[in-house]
């Protein structure tokens, strides 16, 4: 049966109402229409809109400064609530490739900017960058240098960063004093008062110079003894001790201590403030 004629007119101004369909250039005929397309995975967020913001979240945060993400969000949640924010307003999750579901924060810039200031150099030059980035995929704003209220707020921005800087090299010089006092020192001390000195558990103390290759044990000895490059690097120096023991008998040992340079060192290395992870120091 033929289709009626008020069908086919029909049919021909939907067709027209398409031109992609109509025209075989047009890149739209070749993209599918799929309301359950995937967004491409991300740890930022870029809202988009006339005030568009850029979200870093917690968990690329730990990964650009080589930090566990726990620690980053115990940071975060201090900061905020030292701000007196609300830690749930900025609260998100996060998928794995294996479908577990953990929880994160997403920051807006100024908040992470906050929170790297007291992170290093180095570390805060990581994060900067990877926020110019992602600003970058926006449209970009140019300065205009006959505004002066946009040239303001770069100038009181600058003085800001540069009053923050000189707070950080006043403080850092005391420290930096202090660990040049150690290297003018003189004498060495045994690895259980150089633990003292940095506020260090003993056995935390020993595990740690264990495990970064300070310090061994010979098979045939349960005595500590430096290894060669540590000697030769100034940081540690051998000293034979005689004990006498219960039966009478003497006993020479040899003794592993760390020299003022290596006191400088592990100070520099190892938290001052004695805090530990996992039983290790940092």
């Amino acid at each position: 049966m033929p289709m009626p004629e008020h069908e086919i007119k029909k049919a021909e101004r939907c067709a027209n109402t398409n031109p992609a369909l109509n025209n075989p250039n047009s890149h739209e005929r070749n993209v599918p229409m799929n309301m359950e397309q995937t967004v491409p995975n991300s740890n930022f967020a870029v809202l988009s809109g006339n005030n568009s913001t850029i979200t870093m979240s917690s968990r690329e945060i730990a990964e650009l400064c080589g930090k566990r993400h726990d620690n980053v969000m115990t940071d975060i949640s201090k900061m905020l609530s030292d701000i007196g924010l609300h830690a749930p307003d900025f609260s998100g999750t996060y998928k794995t490739a294996k479908g577990n579901t953990y929880d994160c924060f997403n920051l807006p810039k100024d908040l992470t900017v906050t929170l790297i200031t007291g992170y290093r150099a180095d570390l805060r030059y990581k994060v900067v960058k990877r926020l110019e980035q992602l600003e970058g995929q926006g449209a970009p704003t140019a300065i205009d240098v006959r505004n002066p209220g946009q040239l303001a707020l770069i100038a009181s921005q600058l003085i800001e960063v540069n009053q923050e800087q000189a707070k950080q090299i006043e403080a850092m010089q005391e420290t930096v004093q202090a660990h040049d006092r150690l290297c003018e020192s003189e004498g060495s001390l045994c690895i259980t008062d150089a633990a003292k000195t940095l506020g260090i558990r003993r056995k935390d103390m020993f595990d740690w110079l264990h495990d970064k290759g300070w310090i061994f044990k010979r098979v045939e000895s349960d005595d500590w003894v430096a290894y060669a490059p540590r000697l030769a690097s100034g940081v540690m120096e051998h000293r034979v001790a005689t004990y006498t023991r219960p039966d009478g008998t003497e006993k020479v040992v040899t003794q592993a201590r760390v020299t003022p340079k290596g006191l400088s060192t592990l100070a520099k290395l190892i938290t001052p403030t004695a805090k530990l992870i996992g039983g290790r120091a940092q």
